[in-house]
């Protein structure tokens, strides 16, 4: 059975929501016949390579709030996180440009990697302040999780897997996807959010069982899109 996820590396909801299919792949009967995979979708496609001010500063800019107020939204998207265990840092966050992460998540993909270089790049980002449109700082996470070094040069050199990288998103558009994390279990069955586990493990038995034309599951869970998250 394939689960497909369409998520962005610069997304608090879907480092989240990664875990929690974790934990519902534990608990899953056929979780040896699961094939995972991830495909790119970009929150800001016209992000800059790093954008400027603190990460409170650039929220309460985007919801027109207080830093004290967006500090507070840090804080408990902090606190979610860690009751899933992981460990954020977002006041260390850089944000910026998340195209060239994902063209790496794809070159990882076809050595079999692919899910190491996604955890990779999400913590890198979301936990230890790692500006992840810097090539020096993507050569240096894909060398950790085993890719060719030749094969990482060549691609930030070019084009490589870009062509990928918008097939996914143009996907992502034919599908109705409009915010992440989004899951779709055999092409037929979909849920969107970070749902709790329990949730995403009867969306794995449902599609164990059944066949059906996409149907997006009705409570939505946890989510970041255009707007914010």
């Amino acid at each position: 059975m394939d689960v497909d996820i369409w998520s962005d590396i610069a997304c608090p909801w879907c480092y989240v929501g990664k875990r929690r299919l974790e934990a519902a792949l534990e608990s899953f009967e056929h979780r040896d016949e699961v094939r995972v995979r991830w495909h790119s979708f970009e929150l800001d496609p016209n992000a800059p390579p790093e954008r400027k001010g603190d990460p409170a500063t650039n929220l309460a800019s985007k919801y027109g709030t207080t830093p004290e107020q967006a500090q507070g939204m840090l804080a408990k998207m902090t606190e979610t996180a860690a009751a899933d265990g992981l460990e954020f840092h977002l006041e260390r966050a850089r944000g910026g440009n998340t195209f060239d992460g994902h063209r790496l998540i794809h070159l990882a993909l076809a050595h079999g990697r692919q899910d190491a270089m996604k955890e990779r790049l999400m913590r890198a980002y979301l936990t230890e302040g790692q500006l992840i449109s810097d090539h020096a700082t993507l050569r240096r996470l894909a060398g950790e999780v085993g890719l060719p070094g030749g094969e990482v040069e060549e691609l930030l050199a070019g084009d490589r897997y870009a062509e990928e990288v918008r097939v996914d998103e143009y996907t992502a558009s034919r599908l109705g996807i409009t915010a992440v994390p989004f899951f779709v279990v055999d092409r037929a069955f979909g849920a969107a959010g970070a749902q709790d586990p329990a949730q995403l493990l009867e969306l794995l038995r449902h599609g164990w069982q059944e066949q059906a034309p996409i149907t997006v599951a009705a409570a939505t869970g946890e989510h970041c899109d255009v707007d914010g998250c």
